[in-house]
């Protein structure tokens, strides 16, 4: 905020002056982030042109959107999070679905399928890369118990989580 002095000079002319130590130094953009980088729900919402609070909501009906919330509750999204957000919004605000329409399509079709049919993919730095095999010491058996029939729709939802959490996470220890 810029502080402003009114003094009279000699001849009790007024004259405004900003006082050069108070006045704020213009804004400088902010360096462009790679676009692998975790975005905050903030940089996520002016992107989306939507209240942080509706991305909240969101993550309330759309299990797939799992920001990493780190101390004090803030939160980062991972480029795969904000590709799916830029779908629903698609979905929602240009297509007309509702929320209901939006989670049935995300249960059928999945979330990849969903962003594939958009043309969106995550960037480079955040696509899963190839793991080379090393050579695991011999362990002995484990006994198994013998397969099951098939995952639920619930079962198979909970597991594709935890491996889109476990490939994060292989990124972040790789330095991505």
């Amino acid at each position: 905020m810029n502080q402003i002095q009114h003094k009279q000079d000699q001849d009790g002319a007024d004259s405004i002056s900003a006082n050069p130590a108070k006045v704020a130094a213009p804004r400088q953009a902010k360096p462009k982030k790679s676009p692998g980088a975790f975005r905050t729900i903030s940089e996520v919402a002016d992107t989306l042109n939507v209240q942080q609070h509706v991305l909240r909501f969101w993550e309330t009906k759309f299990t797939q959107i799992r920001p990493l919330k780190r101390g004090g509750g803030r939160r980062y999204y991972r480029p795969e999070d904000v590709l799916l957000l830029q779908r629903i919004h698609h979905l929602l605000y240009t297509e007309g679905y509702t929320i209901k329409g939006v989670q049935k399509l995300l249960k059928e079709q999945g979330r990849s399928q969903l962003l594939n049919e958009m043309g969106l993919e995550a960037p480079e730095a955040a696509k899963p890369v190839a793991v080379q095999p090393v050579a695991a010491p011999p362990v002995a058996p484990v006994l198994t118990p013998p397969p099951r029939q098939g995952l639920t729709t619930r079962q198979r939802s909970i597991l594709e989580s935890m491996i889109g959490d476990l490939r994060d996470l292989r990124n972040m220890i790789r330095g991505g």
